[in-house]
């Protein structure tokens, strides 16, 4: 397909990412083990839940978690220091001066690591489904309805914390307080049905919120149409605050 068109200018700006993606042995690691291996990791503290209570199975728990930190490493973590090494070598300004607009320019860097996430996601809930129990989604389209507004707004959230980290370095810690906040009160380490009342209504408007209830719910089931709307809306309320930060405040020069 020529490059001249804008499917074809993204797809050989996403190859040659992703062929970078693959050079770097620590993004790899982050991007594809480290998600695997942390949902087995808090499963002893999830065996001190009271899950039943709350509806829910280890299985499911486990699948939810999973995908959410999917979601973390293998998209925004990852992205935030793509953006941010990309920005520091020159190749997003140089970019700029082509015919890719910066939509275009800022997708196709995107692209591989978003790639990357959704086939992880889906391996990772096929796994869990088939060796631990987690049994058949009640309903798949809202897993798929939690999994795309999440690959989405991790995207944005990257770009956006890597406007504010100087260096490929810096861009790891900048990247730690969405990433911790995420997991403990998002409901991916702790299902946020096991919080006090109040602390679950705040944790509820947290980015990733709306994306793992939905997941979660796809599991389970137990979410009314109004929980479901209520989602959606407030996941789709972040993607765009997420993107009108990118346009104020993307920096797309080096900062030095």
């Amino acid at each position: 397909m020529s490059t001249t068109t804008a499917t074809g200018r993204l797809r050989a700006l996403a190859h040659a990412e992703l062929t970078l993606l693959f050079r770097n042995k620590s993004a790899v690691v982050t991007a594809l083990f480290v998600p695997l291996m942390l949902p087995f990791s808090v499963r002893p503290a999830m065996r001190q839940m009271d899950l039943k209570a709350a509806g829910l199975t280890m299985g499911a728990v486990t699948a939810t978690a999973a995908i959410g930190f999917s979601l973390l490493f293998a998209v925004y973590t990852s992205l935030v220091s793509v953006f941010a090494a990309r920005r520091e070598e020159l190749v997003l300004k140089r970019l700029r001066t082509g015919e890719l607009g910066d939509a275009e320019i800022l997708a196709g860097a995107a692209l591989p690591a978003v790639c990357v996430g959704l086939v992880q996601s889906v391996i990772l809930a096929v796994g869990c489904t088939a060796l631990l129990d987690a049994g058949t989604p009640r309903a798949p389209h809202l897993i798929f309805l939690g999994l795309l507004l999440g690959l989405v707004l991790c995207a944005a959230l990257a770009a956006v914390t890597a406007s504010f980290s100087r260096t490929v370095e810096s861009a790891q810690v900048t990247a730690l307080p969405l990433l911790f906040v995420s997991m403990l009160g998002s409901g991916i380490a702790i299902p946020s049905s096991l919080l006090p009342g109040k602390i679950a209504s705040v944790c509820a408007l947290l980015p990733l919120s709306p994306a793992v209830r939905l997941v979660r719910a796809g599991w389970s089931g137990g979410l009314s149409a109004y929980g479901i709307l209520g989602a959606v809306a407030t996941g789709t309320a972040w993607v765009v605050v997420a993107v009108l930060a990118v346009r104020r405040w993307f920096r797309w020069d080096p900062r030095r």
